[in-house]
Formats: C-alpha cells, structure tokens, sequence
C-alpha cells in the first residue's frame, strides 16, 4: 500500500511539475494572441467596427487547439493523390434519402422558390440542392465558435490571408447585430443553412422573407434566396441547364479536345474539361445523350469523363461553373447538379 501511495504521491509530482513547466510557454503564447487580436483594432475601426464590440469579445478569447489541428490536417502542397472515381461519391452523396428529404423542402417551399426563380433566373432545384449538400437540409449547420476559430487561424498564420478578413467580417456581422450565439459553423468558418463564409454573408446574403433581416440560421426563405443571390453574382444565366449526361464514342480524338489554357484557379479541377465546343459540334463528334435530354445547339459546353472513358460522361455548360465557384471541386457540382435534377423529377 506504502508502494502504491508513493507511485501515485510521484505520479501526482509529475503531473505538477509538467504544468509548472508548460506555465511560462502558455502564458507566452496568451501575450502573443492577445497581441495579434490588438493588432487588428485600426482594421476594425476602418471597417466601421466599434471598440464597445471588440472590447465584449477579445478578452474571453482563448486559441481553439482543435481548430488548428484540423486546419493541419487538410491537403496543402506537394504531390496529388491520385483523382478516384465519381461514381462512389455520386452513391453516397445522391443518395435516396438525400433525394427524398430534398423533394419534402421542395415541395414545402415552392411558392418562395418560384418567386425567387421568377426573380433571379436560378432554377428552385439547384437552391434546393445546395441546401441539402452544406446542411443536409439543415439539420446540421456545425457548432464551432466562429470568432474563437477564425481568430485561431488567423493568429497562427499558416492561413492568415484567408481567415483574418473572415475575422473582422465575423466582428463585423456582431457589430451590425447578428447574435453571438447564432455565429457558429464549421471549424474553417462557414455558418448557416448555406455555409456561407462571414464575408459572403455581408456582401450576399438576402432578405427572403421581408423581415428586414437576414438570417441564414433559423430562415429557409433567407437562406435559399442567399443561395439564389450568390448564384447570380456567379454569372449563372437563366434558362440554362447546369449540364446533361452524355455517351462519348470510343474512337474519340480526346487529345485534340484538350483545354488550350491554363487556369489560375482550381487547375486540378478545371484541368479536367475538355476546351468549349457547340452542342451541334459536339453532336457531329458523335457525342449522344444518356437520357434523351439535349442542350440546345447553339450553348457551348465542355467534356467531363469523371470515371474514365467508356462510362458516363458530361457535357457542362457555363452555369455548371457558377457551381464550381460555390465550391470548386468537379464531384461536388456534379452532384449538386444530379440531385437538383433527381429532387425536381
């Protein structure tokens, strides 16, 4: 028992002694933090932020470790993994449930998502669709501190180009009147129904349901009329389907349809279509519809095999980059675009 108390009387003191350590490096690294958040109040100021909403959120701030590991772990530079197939993402990300709670929102919100069509030219199915791939539909929106991760992340640097102007849009939001409470999401700072980034909230979100307010949290008419908005500051065109699936000939001259320039954005993404041809072209190429639908002649499209020659393919208009500028990656608009299409069926 003498033994066991003594272990545990060592134990204790080691325990101790690691916190006495740590002390001079936490209270370091608190100095530095409230520091970096000091630094910020001219930028606040200029963007017309009181100090009275500074001062009620920067002394309770504490860095988020969770935060930064997660920030970590996501892919930076170096080598690509190689690109996998679309179909398994398709299964699991236009699923029959997902299809099937997307038809109940449509349904239970057609009169405001005709008039925000009518209004906007953005089809009610891909605001729908949007809505169930960022929240399935609402029921989960994240629930990470906003200020408390965005400060995170902006303090330690790795990304601070990014999540410092999502900081002071965060304080800004809580300066215009937005609840504390209502500022949380996902831990890299996206919130609401449509996991907007705080910035995109201030420049795009929208009042759907006349209330003088927006509120992307708690209103499904704010959200999609949001979501609509942002769409059209995408250049999406009315009356222009996102795409269509197609079956590509196998004596196709692939090579001779490559892109001729090099994006500057998203390359891996974009790398992958084809270079713009007519429908009518495409059609004398050989290229036929897998479901009977066709574009009309004259729309210009690009070529995407996600799956590799001999599977289904598309032909992507314009509006599937809208898409893409939501979230730039080919298997997310790819199934934004099918389940719009599977929710409207």
């Amino acid at each position: 028992m003498r033994f066991i108390i003594l272990l545990l009387f060592l134990g204790l003191g080691a325990v101790v002694s690691a916190i006495a350590t740590n002390e001079p490096a936490r209270a370091q690294e608190d100095v530095a933090f409230r520091s970096y958040l000091e630094s910020l109040r001219p930028k606040a100021r200029s963007m017309g932020i009181r100090d009275a909403t500074l001062n009620s959120v920067f002394p309770g701030l504490t860095p988020n470790p969770r935060v930064i590991q997660l920030d970590q772990n996501q892919p930076g530079g170096g080598a690509y993994a190689p690109i996998p197939n679309f179909e398994p993402y398709r299964l699991r990300h236009v699923d029959a449930a997902r299809i099937s709670r997307g038809r109940v929102a449509y349904q239970a919100n057609r009169s405001r998502l005709a008039r925000i069509e009518a209004e906007t030219g953005v089809p009610e199915e891909i605001m729908v669709a949007i809505y169930g791939h960022e929240t399935n539909y609402g029921s989960y929106t994240g629930d990470f501190d906003l200020i408390r991760s965005l400060a995170t992340l902006a303090y330690e640097g790795r990304r601070r180009t990014l999540f410092e102007p999502e900081l002071l849009a965060t304080l800004k939001m809580l300066d215009n009147g937005v609840p504390r409470s209502r500022l949380v999401g996902s831990w890299a700072g996206a919130t609401g129904y449509p996991q907007f980034l705080p910035s995109v909230y201030l420049r795009l979100g929208k009042d759907g349901d006349g209330d003088g307010r927006v509120d992307i949290w708690n209103s499904e008419a704010d959200a999609l009329a949001s979501i609509a908005n942002y769409f059209v500051n995408a250049g999406w065109r009315r009356d222009q389907p996102w795409g269509v699936a197609v079956s590509v000939p196998s004596g196709l001259d692939r090579a001779s349809l490559s892109a001729r320039t090099t994006p500057a954005r998203c390359p891996r993404v974009f790398n992958r279509h084809s270079r713009w041809l007519s429908m009518a072209e495409w059609r004398r190429l050989g290229v036929t519809s897998a479901s009977g639908n066709w574009l009309p002649d004259a729309v210009m499209a690009t070529l995407l095999e996600p799956d590799g020659p001999g599977k289904t393919a598309y032909l992507l208009t314009s509006n599937y980059r809208a898409i893409l500028d939501y979230n730039c990656s080919n298997f997310y608009a790819l199934s934004v675009g099918l389940l719009a299409d599977a929710v409207k069926r």
